[in-house]
């Protein structure tokens, strides 16, 4: 609408340079907005314009109106600096969507309060067992053709297969130990006992990324979950029921530290095997394995 309440149309020389395909931004988007909304200058531009100018300018016009629209967090993250095109593989990350979000937040808080409820010990057991755990199953489900939806096109994409792996696993990672920090600030009682959870995180995480070259993204984070579960079983055998497990303790701290570092190391070796592992992948998940 003008100033004067009256309907805006495009001008009559705008709608023939249009036409030609000489218009200039942002004169050139402002007629493209319009005229999908307006059918009296559709009509006029169809009168004045050439046939086949007109259909390489009714293309342009569906291909920018059907082009994605950048949701929320792939906004805020170009926002802050993030180029636009790690902002996409960062929104496309399966799980850092609400379902998987509100399931992980589900799950500290039941045992956030279980831990609460039951204080059998001097650390929250419970909740140190589990929290190891929702970081390494997260970068596991982050990369891969099971969830991700675009690994068919990393696959044939000229990006590092390694890059983008971390991409997904620092997210993962950010998202996942900010929810495990925020649902320890619920167990002040514990004090930094409560924390004891991060470094064995960080070690299985690690230890996971790094086999995944040679066992898949699926086979190698189950194999070092259970790994973990068999390590605390064992401890729990040997320990009194009141006692501190020993990965809990300042011994198991610094052995999980000593993993995540060498796991680290390991993984940075291999890290030229994720491009040539990329398509092997899709094996493993029908049965098979790179």
């Amino acid at each position: 609408m003008s100033a004067h309440g009256t309907p805006w149309h495009v001008p009559e020389d705008d709608l023939r340079a249009y036409a030609r395909g000489e218009a200039a931004p942002p004169r050139l988007w402002s007629t493209d907005t319009h005229l999908a909304s307006c059918a009296r200058c559709r009509e006029a531009l169809a009168a004045i314009g050439d046939p086949v100018a007109l259909d390489a300018g009714w293309e342009r016009l569906d291909a920018e109106l059907d082009a994605p629209r950048p949701g929320l967090v792939e906004s805020l993250l170009v926002r802050v600096g993030v180029a636009e095109h790690t902002a996409r593989l960062l929104a496309a990350t399966p799980v850092l969507r609400r379902s998987w979000l509100g399931a992980v937040l589900a799950v500290l808080l039941m045992t956030v309060a279980a831990a609460d409820a039951v204080r059998t010990t001097a650390t929250p057991t419970t909740f140190l067992a589990l929290a190891p755990l929702l970081p390494l199953a997260g970068v596991a489900l982050s990369y891969g053709p099971a969830l991700d939806p675009t690994y068919e096109m990393a696959v044939v994409s000229p990006i590092h297969g390694f890059r983008l792996l971390m991409i997904r696993t620092v997210a993962v990672l950010a998202v996942s130990l900010g929810l495990n920090g925020v649902a320890t600030l619920a167990l002040p009682s514990y004090g930094l006992r409560a924390l004891a959870w991060l470094l064995p995180a960080l070690a299985l995480t690690g230890s996971g990324l790094a086999l995944t070259p040679r066992l898949g993204p699926v086979l190698a984070p189950s194999l070092v979950g259970g790994a973990w579960i068999a390590v605390l079983l064992a401890a729990r055998s040997e320990a009194g029921a009141h006692t501190t497990l020993a990965p809990f303790t300042a011994a198991g701290q610094g052995v999980a530290a000593a993993v995540a570092v060498l796991a680290t190391g390991l993984l940075y070796l291999v890290r030229d095997r994720f491009d040539a592992s990329r398509v092997p992948l899709t094996d493993t998940f029908r049965g098979g394995t790179a």
